[in-house]
């Protein structure tokens, strides 16, 4: 098979189905963000002959994986789930960045700062004890003599997670597919629906043509509400956030990793977190409010004046010194929330070999390549799925 600009051709002309090598198992996976990308390599991995498609390249700017940089952190308050998943997805990302020669995993350390109500830190430490994460407590006096540049009013605590910090996350997803086209995968350009007959799911694509495969993943991340209308309609809801880039004074380190880490603010209503550096891209700055409802693919992508005001509002506060910094950069992406926060991944309640992944939630990127290989392991029947992940905890109590 052939690529050019790192995209298999597809299906060879008049294929119905996937082409099957002798005596492998097939799977289609749909959506090639964190979730569909990891879940299609994982699957190639252990011998699954697999076809990813996706209606745009990877890491593309309508996604919930596409922008510059996500956090890399472990805490999670009582959710220990991911804590677990996180500790095993540092590993792979460590492991994909040595084999492939990256620098996707930028280990600079995530500072999170809580005020009077340290729930959240509280609740994380058992976690992060039980998984063997390295972490620290402190107080902050101490936190000011470490980080200077950091205003500590209204701080009660901090939590130091110095094995953490961001990952490139554009560049990872264009990365795990050219590792998954070199790895014998097909991926192409195309969308796609779902389609169920006889207790059993294929997939549709615009073109007219039909895939059937043993396996079928949708990991459309806010595209699944529509795909999935009936299922999900009302389950998972899109919301538009924000994302603001600074610039730094010339030849300053002093917001630059390593001097600065990965940040989280805890101290009011409004969480707001932020990644230093960004190789170059600025100052990143993020209200993790949830926002209103928005719609991936035709939504209006201009940040708003409030949010860049409320955004100076609290750099004025926590970095002083970057109060009257320059908007270098402005993005708009989107969540998709599940009502809980947690992901899903289950079956279709309608076809035994149609499966659903996604509800990212906001914090689902750092879990890709670990959250792949679960899925992967559950799809060959190697281990179970998840049940914090599964779909009946969203339905209505009569239909479980």
């Amino acid at each position: 098979m052939s690529r050019r600009d790192g995209l298999a051709t597809g299906f060879e002309l008049g294929t119905a189905t996937p082409r099957r090598a002798a005596g492998r198992p097939t799977a289609v996976v749909v959506g090639g963000g964190a979730f569909g990308g990891w879940t299609a390599l994982h699957l190639q991995r252990r011998g699954v002959d697999v076809t990813l498609v996706d209606a745009w390249p990877p890491g593309h700017s309508r996604s919930s994986s596409g922008g510059e940089t996500r956090v890399l952190r472990a805490s999670y308050g009582e959710r220990g789930v991911y804590t677990k998943l996180v500790a095993r997805a540092v590993e792979l990302w460590r492991s994909h960045d040595k084999a492939r020669g990256t620098h996707l995993f930028h280990p600079c350390g995530v500072l999170w700062m809580h005020g009077d109500d340290d729930a959240f830190r509280r609740a994380s430490l058992a976690n992060l004890e039980a998984c063997a994460v390295e972490h620290e407590l402190f107080e902050p006096r101490e936190g000011a003599r470490r980080w200077p540049q950091i205003r500590w009013d209204g701080v009660r605590g901090a939590l130091w997670e110095p094995r953490a910090g961001f990952l490139l996350a554009r560049r990872a997803c264009a990365d795990v597919a050219e590792a998954f086209d070199s790895e014998g995968g097909r991926r192409f350009l195309g969308t796609a629906r779902p389609a169920i007959a006889g207790g059993r799911g294929h997939v549709e694509l615009a073109d007219g043509r039909r895939l059937d495969a043993d396996r079928i993943v949708f990991a459309c991340g806010p595209w699944l509400p529509t795909i999935f209308p009936e299922l999900l309609g009302d389950k998972i809801r899109v919301t538009r956030q924000e994302v603001f880039f600074f610039g730094t004074p010339a030849a300053e380190s002093r917001f630059e990793p390593p001097a600065m880490p990965v940040w989280a603010d805890r101290t009011t209503e409004r969480f707001y977190y932020g990644i230093p550096g960004n190789e170059g891209r600025g100052f990143k700055v993020a209200d993790d409010t949830r926002g209103p409802a928005f719609d991936p693919t035709t939504g209006d992508r201009e940040p708003s004046h409030e949010g860049l005001a409320r955004v100076r509002d609290f750099l004025a506060e926590r970095f002083p010194e970057l109060a009257s910094a320059p908007l270098v950069e402005a993005r708009v992406c989107q969540y998709e929330n599940s009502p809980d926060g947690d992901l899903l991944f289950d079956r279709h309640p309608e076809a035994e070999n149609l499966w659903i992944l996604g509800g990212g939630s906001g914090h689902g990127f750092k879990l890709g390549p670990a959250l792949g290989e679960h899925v992967a392991a559950a799809l060959v029947g190697e281990a179970p799925p998840e049940p914090a992940f599964a779909l009946r905890r969203l339905r209505p109590t009569a239909d479980r």
